[in-house]
């Protein structure tokens, strides 16, 4: 019995997910191999080899493979598939784009968002927003998993001594093609993988407030910055800080929720958070359910404060 872990990379190194992946498949039994499917992304292959647990990494390096495209990379995924009983993607937007393809392909059920492995063939996922976990169990062939990354501790980056393996890069199906990518550079951290998140909600009124008050306590954290999605479908913070069930769901060391009621949503993205601390005027706000340190105040005034006192 053997997993596949399908990495994610940028070509020059192995992004955090992946770590948390490899957490999942070894606890499926067997050995863990992974694969590295991009261009000119020998660099993130030698860091897949390093990951303790893997004994093996797949290198396709093809053109068609260069920007991640959903139907190029399941056919990649495909076409080794018959080797593995397990095949785990992270549940990340890219995991989630593939995975399903895969399984079609397959002729398998996915399963999705999984949190705790029972046996080889059985899991544990959230349901109903997190208010409920589904134990999940598999009688397929092969079975085509995405990961909740929250889920798992991550694996050692360094230490591991897998062998590398050259496989031919699959055709460019020409179903899709690139046509281009924005990116937010911001020289805070990313929040799937910031030790420590400040987010706001609807309460702070506007996208002024919310960078004039929000901001200066992230930075003097070194946090990320997120939002509930109140606040994103408001205008008050890009969609790419939401954090939720439609959002990102994070699990960092430290989380503040400022001015956040505490929907359902949102608390689905950020219950399993190692500390939270809630600070809103409204006592009977949801928010204070989860949170370990709570503070009735206005954030208006609360927030400055704390800044001022770090």
């Amino acid at each position: 019995m053997t997993a596949l872990v399908i990495a994610e990379h940028d070509h020059a190194s192995i992004k955090p997910a992946t770590l948390n992946t490899v957490t999942a498949a070894l606890a499926c039994g067997g050995e863990v191999h992974v694969l590295v499917a991009g261009a000119n992304a020998a660099e993130a292959a030698k860091a897949a080899a390093q990951i303790v647990g893997v004994t093996k990494v797949i290198a396709a390096d093809s053109a068609s493979l260069a920007e991640n495209l959903a139907e190029n990379v399941a056919a990649q995924v495909l076409a080794i598939a018959s080797n593995y009983s397990h095949i785990l993607f992270p549940s990340t937007a890219n995991g989630k784009n593939v995975a399903p393809r895969v399984a079609a392909k397959l002729d398998v059920a996915q399963i999705s968002d999984i949190i705790k492995v029972d046996t080889p063939d059985t899991f544990e996922r959230p349901i109903y927003a997190g208010n409920a976990i589904a134990t999940v169990q598999s009688s397929d062939k092969t079975i085509v998993i995405t990961v909740r990354t929250t889920g798992f501790d991550a694996a050692a980056a360094t230490g591991g001594n897998a062998t590398i393996e050259i496989a031919e890069g699959v055709a460019d199906s020409g179903k899709s093609a690139f046509v281009g990518r924005e990116v937010m550079k911001s020289e805070r951290p990313e929040l799937t993988a910031a030790k420590i998140i400040v987010s706001g909600g609807r309460a702070l009124g506007s996208a002024e407030k919310f960078q004039e008050v929000m901001a200066p306590l992230a930075d003097k954290l070194n946090a990320g910055l997120g939002a509930s999605r109140a606040a994103v479908d408001a205008g008050y913070a890009p969609n790419d800080w939401q954090v939720g069930q439609t959002g990102k769901i994070v699990a960092p060391q430290l989380y503040i929720a400022a001015g956040i009621s505490g929907a359902i949503q949102h608390l689905a993205g950020m219950k399993d958070s190692k500390v939270i601390v809630a600070i809103n005027k409204d006592e009977e706000a949801p928010i204070f359910s989860v949170a370990d340190y709570g503070l009735v105040a206005d954030l208006f005034v609360a927030v400055p404060e704390l800044v001022k006192a770090l």
